[in-house]
């Protein structure tokens, strides 16, 4: 599906599986599909069992059917958890993330199941580093996530669209809205900043008003969201992981200049067992939902 095609069926991107844990992600991308009013396209990739230049006809007819028979199962389950719009299907021959990555691109934001296994893990770490869309890899909390999105920022590109998208997910669920920045970072400052990190007070204070600027724009877009800011003299690694004890998602921006996750990403994801969002710097921080657009819903007791 090229960028064309996107503007005419907006949807979400699922990695499927067909495994128990990846329930849990499927019903995070209909949910997703919900909120926005938007399409979800179902990607499942079967992996050929024999040596590179093996072939057998007869055993990749019975491979594909048997990709088939799963994404025909995943779509039934799409529908009876409740997706309202157009449920398709992909399936492909290869890796997944390959797969996804080439569909990444038409699609408004792709979800992922993240399991605890090797595989599950080096999936949640590469693909939110080469996509070019937003990524949400699942965890299964074993019960109702917390009504809360805690958002990491440090007031750069990368984080601003990172609350951006935070906010927009908290207004779509009726969540509340955490945003945390952990400024004790002194080896990551301009060397006119250096002073500060002697002065704990203003170094408080300036990062405060920092924060508060950077936030004041989505208080403007979001008036009946509940914001909470956290400028905090910590590491931000450390921040978060304490302000995700009590967050249904954490969302972060890519601050990484190498071709992998940045460092905070990347401990989030290895330690954490939080449902995460990647959001690559360049997406826009206004809202791309479709249909009636973020509002905040009636919130429940």
């Amino acid at each position: 599906m090229n960028g064309e095609e996107r503007k005419h069926w907006p949807h979400v991107l699922f990695g499927y599986d067909g495994t128990a844990e990846n329930d849990a992600a499927l019903r995070w991308a209909v949910e997703e599909a919900r909120l926005r009013g938007i399409g979800l396209l179902m990607c499942h990739c079967w992996h050929w069992p024999y040596p590179a230049g093996h072939t057998d006809p007869e055993i990749e007819t019975i491979m594909k059917r048997a990709g088939e028979n799963l994404l025909d199962s995943g779509v039934r389950r799409a529908y009876e958890l409740g997706v309202p719009g157009a449920v398709r299907k992909r399936l492909r021959r290869g890796p997944a993330l390959e797969a996804l990555l080439r569909g990444a691109a038409g699609a408004e934001l792709v979800v992922i199941g993240a399991a605890g296994d090797p595989v599950g893990v080096a999936m949640a770490l590469e693909l939110p580093a080469r996509s070019p869309r937003p990524v949400i890899a699942v965890r299964d909390g074993g019960g109702p996530p917390p009504r809360r999105v805690v958002v990491g920022t440090d007031g750069s590109a990368g984080c601003r669209a990172a609350l951006g998208f935070a906010a927009e997910e908290a207004a779509l669920r009726g969540w509340d809205l955490h945003v945390v920045y952990g400024c004790w970072e002194p080896g990551a400052v301009a060397e006119s900043e250096l002073p500060l990190f002697h002065d704990r007070e203003l170094l408080a204070r300036t990062r405060a008003a920092e924060l508060a600027e950077v936030v004041e724009p989505v208080r403007r877009r979001y008036p009946e969201l509940r914001v909470e800011v956290s400028p905090l003299l910590e590491r931000p690694l450390d921040a978060l992981r304490e302000a995700a004890d009590g967050a249904g998602l954490v969302v972060l921006g890519e601050r990484s200049a190498g071709p992998g996750l940045g460092a905070i990403a990347t401990g989030m994801l290895r330690r954490d067992s939080r449902t995460l969002a990647i959001v690559p710097a360049g997406r826009p921080a206004e809202t791309r939902a479709h249909g009636p657009g973020p509002r905040v819903p009636a919130r429940h007791a």
